[in-house]
């Protein structure tokens, strides 16, 4: 279930994306006084701010995952030293 609800929000936020583009793309066509050169300026910088955001939270979520990896193999060799000081006798 959790997988999802991750899928649909993850639509949603891309649904969002998809509209803003377009509706910045459409006010940078429509904007008569801005010259030509202005608007490629702005839309290069959305894109870029866009992969860099994109990069950000790759990256982020990469932390939490080598996080939780690094707990997890912790907790297995914790679960592994109880064993055998329980079963020593």
């Amino acid at each position: 279930m959790n997988n999802n609800d991750n899928s649909l929000i993850m639509v949603f936020n891309g649904a969002g994306v998809v509209a803003a583009y377009v509706l910045l793309g459409f006010s940078l066509y429509l904007s008569t006084d801005v010259p030509l050169s202005t608007k490629g300026f702005w839309g290069i910088g959305v894109l870029m701010l866009t992969i860099s955001l994109v990069n950000f939270v790759k990256y982020r979520f990469d932390a939490k995952a080598d996080n939780d990896r690094i707990r997890r193999i912790e907790e297995a060799k914790n679960e592994e030293m109880l064993a055998k000081y329980v079963t020593k006798d």
